[in-house]
Order: structure tokens, then sequence, then C-alpha cells
């Protein structure tokens, strides 16, 4: 089984989103948005062949329906399909991964006219996500496709990645400058974070890279030692799906508070005939 959690720059408008989901057919697990980041997460998994038609049917409709210009939210973008990373659930399908992003890298420029930047460990010169938005800034131009955004679509980033967890933690009485000096001192190889001003509180946002290794409960800990005096925790957040073996390496009495529950797991997603198609 593949995994591909593409970021999609709409988080807003349920009909649009309805349309969407309807797109990503049976390979859809979930979707998660947020109404100030105006983004949502779609996660898909499967077969690598029915995968990449009911993804390639969702980008399709993504570019029909949405539209970039009078887009804001809180989060960094580089497009309308903004992210969209390949992650082999099995170490051993990693080169089937790396083949359907350079497949789906090519397809969206050449075939939809987006440009697209290439990001992942497995291709020689290729950068990491954060590599890849310092690239962005310095306006360098994209791997394949038009030199210049479509006002439309913007570009897009076409990864593989590792499993990993996209995990919130949302603040109350604590500043932008202190949540700021929180996430400055969380980041690791293990963990990418960014600071967000959300309404009256502010968010620690959090990619566990290697959650085998510092999962929610070890950076929970972390962002709690890490408080300025007046502030606290509001809640936790999962993003997306997350592997059972985050569940399995955390005390049960500690899921509640970190948003973990046995039902947005991947492997609860599955139906039966997946799990038996994986035997």
């Amino acid at each position: 089984m593949i995994e591909c959690v593409i970021n999609i720059s709409e988080g807003r408008s349920s009909d649009t989103l309805g349309t969407y989901e309807a797109a990503g057919g049976h390979s859809l697990r979930d979707v998660h948005s947020d109404e100030w980041h105006h983004r949502s997460v779609f996660t898909l998994v499967d077969q690598p062949h029915e995968l990449i038609g009911n993804l390639r049917n969702l980008i399709r409709c993504v570019l029909d329906h949405g539209d970039l210009r009078d887009h804001d939210g809180v989060h960094p973008r580089y497009g309308l399909i903004d992210v969209v990373p390949f992650v082999a659930l099995d170490p051993a399908l990693v080169p089937v991964a790396v083949a359907l992003r350079d497949e789906t890298a090519q397809w969206l420029a050449h075939e939809c006219g987006v440009g697209v930047f290439v990001y992942g460990d497995d291709l020689p010169g290729a950068p990491t996500l954060p590599q890849l938005r310092a690239r962005l800034r310095g306006k360098e131009s994209p791997d394949f496709g038009p030199l210049s955004p479509d006002p439309r679509w913007g570009f897009s980033a076409v990864g593989q990645r590792p499993v990993m967890l996209a995990w919130n933690i949302w603040l109350r009485g604590v500043s932008m400058a202190d949540t700021q000096g929180i996430v400055a001192s969380l980041r690791s190889t293990s963990v990418r974070s960014m600071a967000f001003a959300v309404g009256e509180f502010t968010q620690v946002s959090c990619n566990l890279i290697d959650p085998a290794a510092c999962g929610p409960s070890q950076v929970f800990q972390q962002v709690r030692e890490l408080l300025p005096p007046g502030g606290s925790m509001l809640r936790s957040e999962l993003v997306g799906l997350t592997p059972q073996f985050v569940l399995d390496n955390t005390d049960p009495a500690e899921w509640a508070a970190l948003d973990l529950t046995t039902s947005t797991t991947i492997e609860s997603r599955l139906s039966t005939s997946d799990r038996a198609a994986e035997l």
C-alpha cells in the first residue's frame, strides 16, 4: 500500500470540499480541514494503480474548481495543489513511491500546466521540504512545467517521504513571540515545527518526521515545560491519520489529551478487502 497525503489550499467551503471528496474515490481515507489555515489534508491510501487514478481525478477536480487569487490563510503555501507527498507504508515499496512521485510531477507539469518542485530524500540532489521552502523564497524556477505560476493555481511541491505524524498544539494566553520561542526549542532532526496565530490563540504546528523516535507524548511534555507564566495548552490536534505504532508506543491514558484514537489510524481506515490485498 502507498499513502498520498495531498495538501490543498481550501479549508472553508463545505460544498467545494464535498466535491473534492467525491473525486477522491475509494482511495480517500480521511479529510482534515482548517479554516484558519484555509487548507485541507486529503489522505489517500491504496494499491499504486488505484491510488494514482483516484489522485489524478482529485487533482483535476481541484484545478477545475479552485482559485488561489482570493485565498488567504495563516499557513504558507506554494499553490492550490500545495504539497503532494508519496509514502511507502512498507519499506520495500519505497522505489514504488519514488516512481509515483516522479510520474505525478511530470504529469502535473506537462498535462495540467502546473509548475512543479520535487523534494525527497531518494532523488540525488532533491531538497527536503524545508529546504524547498527556502528555495521558493529565493524565487528559483520549478523543476518541471511553466516557469511562471498560473495565478489560479500557483506552484506545486511533489515529493516522497517516510511515514510521519502531522500534529498541532493550541495554546491559550501565549504571545506569538513566546510561541515562536517554543517552536525554536522543539525543532530537531525528528521534529519540524512552525508557530501560527489562530484567532485569540496560538498554535504549535508540528511534523513529527520520526514518530518512533519522538512521538506526540514527548513533544506534549516539552511544550508543557516551555510554557510561559499564564500560558496553557488548550488542546492537541491530529491532522490526518496516524500509523498504529504511534498508539502502541503511547500510554493509552494519554491518548485523549494527544487526540489519538484507534479510529484515526491508517490501519483502521483500510477495509477488509484492502488488508487482504496486502497479504
